[in-house]
């Protein structure tokens, strides 16, 4: 049964960050190419890698959490966070390339850290492994959302 679960959250992680691609990836050369970039903004090249690699981190992340039990209060409370955070991080994708509004994009951004940040320590509290792992998802977005302000900022 836990690899069945492993599986789901792997796939469902993997799945919305297909879903946010959808509306990556047409914006990217007719649109994203076109902004005034900050210099610290990494190469295109390197967003799709980290964030298969991110979404496999929060798909095993979130999979420690479920095998605890969902009829704990507290799992549920976490895995429910879990859940809405990965929407925020699918709706930044239309936002910021699907809408091209790098407001609305910062708005989102600003929503989902805060909400992976209630994750990070609801899991730690269930699972200090499963909390750990979402640390590079932080960190990454910190970077997204330092990136998505100074995108909004020099072209306004």
């Amino acid at each position: 049964m836990d690899i069945i679960k492993l599986i789901v959250c792997i796939a469902a992680c993997e799945g919305i960050g297909g879903l946010g691609a959808l509306f990556t990836a047409p914006a990217i050369p007719v649109w994203y190419r076109k902004l005034k970039k900050p210099s610290f903004t990494p190469p295109s090249r390197a967003f799709a890698p980290v964030w298969t690699v991110l979404y496999l981190l929060m798909g095993f992340s979130v999979f420690l959490i479920w095998r605890e039990g969902l009829q704990y209060s507290q799992v549920l409370s976490a895995f429910i966070v879990f859940w809405f955070q990965l929407i925020l991080n699918l709706l930044w994708s239309v936002f910021f390339f699907g809408l091209r509004s790098l407001l609305g994009g910062m708005i989102i951004i600003v929503l989902l850290w805060i909400a992976i940040l209630i994750c990070i320590l609801l899991f730690f509290d269930i699972s200090p492994l499963a909390g750990g792992l979402l640390i590079p998802y932080i960190i990454w977005v910190s970077i997204a959302a330092s990136i998505n302000f100074q995108l909004w900022r020099i072209n306004k």
